[in-house]
């Protein structure tokens, strides 16, 4: 999912046209250690930035590796200059995926505290151009992707309800997806959450309620023994545990990656 003009560009953004910071000579080792606890991730893309630039990466951690200050996540040997080149920008992947699978896992040990069985979801609030990092780094936090894009799943919104109706627009999108393609609906009332599993939809979500209004409509929808339900909409860390204890079957939170703090990580150079 990484491309080499992906990292080009990348490069390209951070070294410019004349760099004179890093002509430094010789070989050199680097290695990027954790300065905080986490979860570690985006290490593949960090590794790909140092294999474009032909410095070989000796050892690195999997993704999903808890790390405490100190340990090493990746080390490299090679070129001091290029070496340094792709120092920032490892740095800087490496930090952001880290912080969004540390925020999962937080959320995950949260709502597994209420139940073993409701699953932690992204949604499609990702960065443009690092959408691949970020659900990656979900994964390895113990979340789930959710969508990785619009082809993956049809979700009737609340402005497709706006211009069609309720079960109008179930039934339009339902004629036009293959039978292995879900229709999601999004729902803001209790009592819309049977009308739209009645109508076809596979999964409610049930958009910005509170937790007993969403226990309220877990509970609309028990005779729809095949629909999931997940809840959705501004739902933070210190949310997760009332709503786990909803009985829905997926919590999805924006907030995982479009507000993850990066972890903080450094890089050393010449061990």
């Amino acid at each position: 999912m990484i491309t080499d003009a992906q990292i080009d560009g990348w490069l390209r953004e951070d070294v410019g046209h004349h760099d004179v910071t890093n002509q430094v000579p010789g070989e050199t080792t680097g290695r990027l250690v954790a300065k905080e606890s986490g979860v570690a991730a985006g290490l593949e893309a960090a590794a790909a930035v140092f294999e474009y630039l032909d410095v070989p990466v000796t050892d690195r951690l999997a993704d999903g590796t808890a790390v405490e200050p100190g340990d090493e996540l990746l080390r490299v040997v090679g070129s001091a200059r290029e070496v340094l080149r792709g120092e920032r920008v490892a740095v800087n992947i490496a930090g952001h995926a880290s912080g969004i699978a540390t925020r999962t896992r937080e959320a995950v040990d949260q709502a597994r505290a209420e139940s073993e069985d409701v699953a932690i979801a992204a949604t499609r609030k990702t960065t443009p151009g690092l959408r691949g990092i970020e659900k990656r780094a979900v994964v390895a936090g113990g979340g789930d992707t959710h969508r990785l894009d619009l082809s993956h799943m049809v979700m009737v919104k609340d402005n497709h309800v706006a211009e069609l109706g309720l079960e109008e627009a179930i039934e339009h999108f339902d004629e036009r997806t293959s039978f292995a393609t879900k229709v999601e609906v999004e729902v803001e009332t209790v009592a819309d959450a049977p009308r739209a599993a009645a109508a076809g939809a596979d999964i409610v979500l049930l958009d910005n309620m509170t937790p007993e209004q969403t226990a309220a409509a877990v509970g609309e929808l028990t005779d729809y023994e095949s629909v999931l339900a997940e809840a959705s909409g501004g739902i933070t860390l210190a949310d997760v545990p009332d709503y786990a204890a909803t009985g829905v079957d997926v919590i999805s939170m924006g907030s995982l990656t479009h507000s993850a703090p990066s972890l903080d990580l450094s890089f050393r150079t010449g061990d």
